[in-house]
């Protein structure tokens, strides 16, 4: 299999760090690797960066393939930076992505610093702007999922039902100072605490500097420290943490819908209306529940992603 040589002639030379979906030993040849007839035996290394979310969609990912009857290989690194070279070289076949996120990406790396945003609130329209700019690359976007996990802002449940709160609007109806438990660079950053101010009329009285949807940063909340504390939409946990999620019913956030980017040789028919089948069927509240399963059970990644899709009939 001609991607394999080439993967593993990028372990030589790269300081990736490596590792199968399923918690193997990637660095041994034969780990991450299993096989199923069908579509002519081709062999997809499906990549993508090293943490929770991502473990499950490329358990997913796998699922999906080797139904459709691919072989599958499993690899995974801790950037973007490290992985997407090789997703365009295609010693990655297929990587799930995040698209304003990667329009981004792609758009800074064509276009400098310095370059207009490409990325919208609107999935549809992120993905074809940035379109030519992977094609550039040899990299074809497939239809992008419901699913989106983008910045979002949490609150304690208590105080949410004390002050009738659902919405980051209903937020800036209660006209009283917050303050946010978010990252260092918060206070400079358009869809943090500036866009909070501008789009929702959020009185932000101070940052805490506790990181993006950190221990500390729920802890601040629950304690009463702050009153809103930056999280991810997918953050499996906030239940958990007695926390809910405001709704950004101005859609001040992005669209990080996740989407599959595949290397041009591997977009072949077969594997294309595989991945597409996830994008009618993949929700948000999806997602939070998948992460929930392997970050609070400890549950294993392809067990959830099998179990998913056994569950929505996509496989048989």
């Amino acid at each position: 299999m001609v991607r394999r040589t080439s993967w593993l002639a990028v372990l030589a030379g790269a300081a990736l760090t490596l590792s199968a979906c399923a918690g193997d030993d990637a660095l041994d040849p034969g780990d991450g690797t299993t096989t199923s007839s069908g579509a002519d035996g081709q062999t997809v290394v499906v990549g993508g960066a090293n943490f929770t979310e991502m473990q499950i969609m490329q358990a997913i990912y796998v699922e999906l393939l080797e139904d459709a009857g691919f072989t599958t290989e499993t690899v995974s690194a801790d950037n973007r930076e490290l992985y997407f070279p090789e997703l365009a070289s295609g010693a990655i076949d297929v990587v799930p992505e995040y698209a304003a996120t990667l329009a981004e990406f792609l758009n800074l790396g064509a276009n400098g610093p310095g370059a207009e945003p490409i990325a919208t609130n609107d999935a549809a329209e992120t993905v074809e702007a940035m379109r030519p700019l992977a094609e550039e690359q040899g990299v074809i976007l497939l239809e992008p999922a419901q699913a989106a996990d983008q910045n979002g802002f949490a609150v304690t449940a208590e105080f949410a039902e004390e002050n009738d709160l659902q919405t980051l609007s209903d937020l800036g109806d209660l006209d009283q100072p917050i303050v946010l438990a978010a990252t260092e660079e918060c206070p400079e950053r358009p869809f943090c605490a500036p866009g909070l101010e501008e789009t929702y009329g959020i009185e932000i009285s101070d940052v805490l500097p506790t990181g993006f949807g950190s221990p500390q940063t729920k802890a601040a909340v629950t304690a009463g420290d702050a009153q809103l504390g930056l999280v991810a939409t997918t953050d499996g946990r906030l239940a958990e943490d007695g926390l809910v999620l405001l709704e950004d019913d101005k859609r001040l956030q992005l669209a990080d819908n996740l989407v599959p980017a595949v290397n041009e040789e591997a977009a072949g028919d077969a594997l294309v209306e595989a991945l597409n089948r996830l994008a009618d069927e993949l929700t948000t509240e999806d997602l939070v529940e998948l992460n929930r399963q392997v970050d609070a059970e400890r549950q294993q990644a392809p067990d959830v992603a099998r179990a998913w899709l056994e569950e929505k009939g996509l496989i048989g």
